[in-house]
């Protein structure tokens, strides 16, 4: 999942962007308000991690802002404010969850899937086509009855695909949501894992699209191949 963090302590940044990081996510870092609203500008993300705290636009005019200019990505608050009267701001301002700093990345992870469950109308932690599933708990894939352990890149491009079935990836899209900000895709590294995991799961698992990218299938032609 491709996830913009928004944070200006540089200890609590690092350590966010590690752990999410280790969990598959392509992380993008901003530090201050005006550049958060510069990215969402001219990028999508999957969610959005925002602390209130901020220089040059606080964190509460960068959701307001994103609100009224229609942009309805998920935004969790990420900030030291426990008043009662900050938590009500915030959601009443657009927020899909308010965390409470410190916290353990156990909750924000938990916090995090429960909001794309919300967002995604699931009842569980997987994404599927209903033939291919990927198990978000243990990152693992599963068809045709078989589970399949998966590399931490392999997770990532799944996650990508099944999020949006039926929908075709470019190269660029994929990797945007494989590799965060500062990592530099090596060289044919998204055909690389494509090539992998028709390895694992079969070769029409993903399906290659000549000239526009790779997808996998909607729910209504999984189920009638």
């Amino acid at each position: 999942m491709r996830i913009l963090l928004v944070e200006d302590d540089p200890m609590i940044a690092d350590a966010v962007k590690a752990a999410l990081s280790d969990e598959a996510h392509a992380v993008h870092l901003v530090t201050n308000g005006r550049n958060a609203l510069a990215q969402l500008s001219v990028n999508t993300f999957q969610l959005v991690l925002l602390d209130l705290g901020l220089p040059s636009v606080d964190g509460m005019t960068v959701l307001r802002t994103m609100r009224a200019e229609k942009n309805d990505t998920p935004v969790i608050i990420l900030t030291a404010r426990d008043d009662l009267e900050d938590r009500l701001q915030g959601l009443d301002a657009g927020a899909d969850d308010y965390l409470v700093k410190p916290f353990h990345m156990s909750e924000l992870l938990a916090r995090m899937r429960a909001v794309m469950r919300r967002r995604n109308g699931a009842s569980d932690n997987n994404l599927t086509n209903g033939v291919l599933t990927l198990h978000m708990d243990t990152k693992t894939a599963e068809m045709n009855g078989k589970d399949f352990t998966l590399t931490k890149r392999e997770f990532a491009l799944l996650n990508a695909l099944l999020a949006r079935p039926g929908a075709i990836l470019s190269r660029r899209a994929l990797e945007d949501r494989i590799y965060g900000a500062g990592e530099e895709p090596e060289s044919n590294a998204v055909e690389y894992l494509i090539h992998s995991l028709r390895k694992k799961l079969g070769a029409d698992a993903i399906r290659n699209v000549r000239g526009l990218g790779w997808m996998v299938a909607s729910r209504d032609a999984a189920a009638r191949s």
